[in-house]
C-alpha cells in the first residue's frame, strides 16, 4: 500500500474506533473486554506487568518504569491514556509509538473477533476497551518481556483490569471524576485497589491517609508486599537545576545519588522515586541487590514528559501543562514558580465542563498576572463565558479576558505578556486539562501525525 493509501487507511481505522462509545462513557464491567481477550487466547498473559493507578502523575510515572526497565535490557511495551497529539501514543513498543501501518494491522487483526465480541454482549465494545485489547495484542505479537500499563480510570473496573500485575503502582489520589468515581478518598482508594493482586508488590506513592488505609488494608488482604513512599522508599533531597532538578533517591534495595531529572516540580522527584521504587519491587526475583546507579541515572536523564510542564516556545517561554484537577494545579503552580523567575506570567486556561473548576482556578491566582479563558478541542469543554464568570470570581473582571479559540488564546496572552513585562522575563502557562496541553503542543509542533 502507498504512502498515501496506508495514510487514508490509518484515519479510516481510527475514526472507526472513534466512532465508538468514549473512555468518559463509563460501565463498570470487564466481561466484553474478557470475552474479546479469550477470543483472541489471552494475549494479555503473556508477559509481566507493572499496573499503575493513582489520580495525579500516572503517564510520568508509566514513562519513568518504561525507560527504567529498558535500561536493564528488557523489552517493554507501555500503554497510557489519554493521547496528546495522536492515538498511537497510547501503545509504545521499546520506547516509540507503533507506527501507523502497525496499527492498522492491529485493528484488522482483531476486527472479526470483535464483531464476534459485540454480537455475544449486549453492547458493543467502547474506544478505550478496543485500545486496550489492540495493546495487548501488541505487546505479545512483539514480543515484549514486560508491559507498563496504565489505568484509564479507577482500578477494580477498568479495561486494562484483566491483567495480574506482578506491581501494583498507586500515584497520589486525589478527589477526581466523582462524576464515575465516588467523592470521597477512601471511596476512590477502594476503587483504584482492585488492581492489587495476590503475590504482587504495592508500591504506594505518598497518599491521603484515608485513602492509604484502604490500599494498605487491600494489600494486606490479598497478601500483596506493600511499600510506601516516605517510609521504605523516598526522594532524599533534590535541588533546582538548569533544565530540571538534581535528586538523591533512597529505593528499596539501593541508594541512587547525582540523578538528574529533566522534569520540573517536587512532584516529579516523587514520581521518579515511585517508579525505581516500583522497578526494583519488580526486578527483585532476578536481582535482590539492586539496580545499576549508573543505569538509573541515565534513564532519568533521557526522559521526557510531554505536555507536563512543556516549554514549547521561547521569547516568550509558553509552558503547556495537564493539570486537570485541584491536587495536580497545586503541584503546577508550585513547580512554576521552583523553576521558573517570571516577572509576569499570564495564563491560558480552558477546563472540562464536569472538573471542580473553582478548585483548578484557585491555585492560579497569586501566579498569573493575568488570565485567558477560552475552549479546547473537546466537546467537553466548559464554554468560555461560563469559565470566564467563574474566573472573575476569583481574579476579578479585570483580569480575565475571554478568547473563543485556543490558538487565538495562546497569541492574546503572548501579547499580554510582552505588553506589560520584562524582555526574556515573561512567560505563558497554557493548562486546565490534557486536552488543553495537547492542542497547545499540536499549535506550537504540530500533529504526531
Amino acid at each position: 500500500m502507498s504512502g498515501a493509501g496506508a495514510h487514508e487507511r490509518y484515519a479510516e481505522v481510527t475514526a472507526q474506533i472513534l466512532s465508538r462509545a468514549p473512555e468518559t462513557d463509563i460501565d463498570p464491567r470487564l466481561d466484553r473486554v474478557r470475552t474479546l481477550l479469550d477470543l483472541l487466547g489471552d494475549p494479555q498473559r503473556n508477559f509481566r506487568v507493572v499496573h499503575i493507578t493513582g489520580t495525579n502523575g500516572k503517564t510520568s510515572t508509566a514513562r519513568m518504569i518504561d525507560a527504567l526497565v529498558r535500561g536493564r535490557g528488557l523489552r517493554v511495551g507501555r500503554y497510557t491514556s489519554p493521547h496528546l497529539r495522536t492515538v498511537r501514543e497510547r501503545i509504545v513498543v521499546d520506547g516509540e509509538p507503533i507506527s501507523q501501518e502497525r496499527f492498522v494491522e492491529a485493528y484488522d487483526d482483531i476486527r472479526p473477533y470483535i464483531e464476534m465480541a459485540d454480537s455475544m454482549n449486549d453492547a458493543p465494545l467502547s474506544f478505550f476497551e478496543i485500545l486496550t485489547v489492540m495493546a495487548y495484542a501488541v505487546f505479545a505479537d512483539a514480543p515484549v518481556d514486560v508491559a507498563v500499563v496504565e489505568v484509564g480510570m479507577g482500578g477494580t473496573w477498568d479495561a486494562t483490569n484483566v491483567v495480574d500485575g506482578d506491581v501494583a503502582v498507586v500515584t497520589p489520589i486525589g478527589i477526581d471524576h466523582t462524576e464515575y468515581l465516588p467523592d470521597t478518598l477512601d471511596g476512590i482508594a477502594e476503587e483504584k485497589s482492585g488492581i492489587i493482586k495476590p503475590d504482587s508488590v504495592t508500591v504506594l506513592a505518598q497518599q491521603p491517609v484515608p485513602a492509604a488505609e484502604v490500599l494498605v488494608r487491600r494489600a494486606t488482604e490479598v497478601g500483596s508486599t506493600v511499600a510506601r513512599e516516605g517510609l521504605e522508599f523516598g526522594v532524599v533531597s533534590r535541588e533546582v537545576a538548569v533544565g530540571g532538578q538534581q535528586i538523591a533517591v533512597k529505593g528499596l534495595t539501593g541508594n541512587y545519588e547525582n540523578l538528574f531529572l529533566p522534569l520540573f516540580g517536587e512532584h516529579q522527584a516523587s514520581n521518579a522515586a515511585v517508579a525505581i521504587a516500583a522497578v526494583e519491587a519488580f526486578s527483585a526475583s532476578e536481582d535482590a541487590i539492586g539496580l545499576d546507579p549508573v543505569i538509573v541515572a541515565e534513564a532519568l536523564a533521557g526522559l521526557e514528559s510531554p505536555g507536563r510542564m512543556e516549554v514549547v516556545r521561547t521569547s516568550p517561554t509558553v509552558i503547556a501543562d495537564a493539570a486537570h484537577n485541584p491536587a495536580g494545579m497545586i503541584a503546577t503552580a508550585a513547580a512554576v514558580e521552583e523553576a521558573f523567575t517570571f516577572s509576569r506570567l499570564i495564563g491560558v486556561v480552558a477546563v472540562m465542563a464536569d472538573k471542580d473548576v473553582e478548585g483548578i482556578l484557585d491555585p492560579l491566582e497569586p501566579l498569573l498576572d493575568e488570565i485567558v479563558v477560552t475552549r479546547n478541542s473537546s466537546p467537553r469543554s466548559l464554554d468560555p463565558e461560563n469559565l470566564a464568570a467563574l474566573a472573575e470570581g476569583i481574579f476579578g473582571e479585570d483580569r480575565v479576558h475571554v478568547e473563543p479559540r485556543l490558538d487565538d488564546a495562546i497569541d492574546r496572552a503572548v501579547g499580554l505578556a510582552e505588553e506589560g513585562g520584562e524582555f526574556g522575563g515573561v512567560g505563558v502557562l497554557v493548562t486546565g486539562s490534557v486536552v488543553t496541553s495537547g492542542d497547545a503542543v499540536h499549535l506550537m509542533r504540530g500533529s504526531g501525525e
